[in-house]
């Protein structure tokens, strides 16, 4: 069965996408300091942390989350620790040279791990699904099939955005190659207001 409301559930989504959270923040700055290619694997990790908690919310623990939202709380605060550090290793990431042959030091796991503790400690992200993708299921019918539609298609989206802003930003790198650190240190900037912002929230 096709998930209820599926043009509303795609209206949402976009939205999400298109509003810079913390992992767009974080795709930036990754794509301006090491190129797009790179930025697939925190991508990957991104979408990855995504279906974790679909799958999860969906078929293990939805409910646990309406009756212990210290839980919630318990993420809340693992996100905010990892945003602090986070802030800082991009602020004293040292930006290579447009057209640079040299390669980071940074292995593809740890691409693909910032991209999954970024998304997989988002507290937007655990509001979203247990509080609104479920609304979309009809847990009468074939749920399994409804669950399927809907976390491909969060997850495909969600992955051409975040490739989208790195391409984006890639671009951008041309008018900042004189002073290469101000996206860096803007970057670090906004991830602690954001981590600010939560912890007060």
């Amino acid at each position: 069965m096709f998930p209820l409301n599926y043009f509303l559930f795609l209206q949402i989504i976009l939205f999400l996408f298109i509003t810079p959270g913390t992992p767009r923040i974080v795709i930036i700055s990754y794509s301006m300091n090491y190129g797009v290619a790179k930025c697939i694997w925190t991508a990957l990790g991104d979408v990855t942390a995504n279906f974790v908690q679909g799958t999860l919310v969906i078929f293990v623990i939805g409910s646990f989350f309406y009756d212990n939202p210290n839980f919630l709380n318990f993420f809340k605060w693992i996100g905010i620790l990892y945003l602090i550090y986070l802030s800082y290793d991009i602020y004293k990431i040292k930006p290579q040279e447009i057209n640079s042959k040299n390669y980071s030091e940074k292995n593809i796991f740890s691409f693909f791990k910032d991209g999954f503790l970024v998304a997989g400690t988002s507290p937007k992200a655990w509001m979203f699904f247990p509080l609104i993708f479920p609304q979309f299921i009809d847990f009468s019918s074939n749920y399994v099939s409804q669950f399927i539609i809907l976390i491909t298609t969060y997850m495909v989206l969600d992955f051409l955005s975040l490739i989208g802003y790195a391409i984006l930003a890639n671009k951008l790198i041309v008018w900042l190659k004189t002073n290469p650190k101000v996206i860096n240190t803007i970057s670090a900037c906004v991830l602690l207001i954001i981590a600010i912002i939560i912890a007060i929230t």
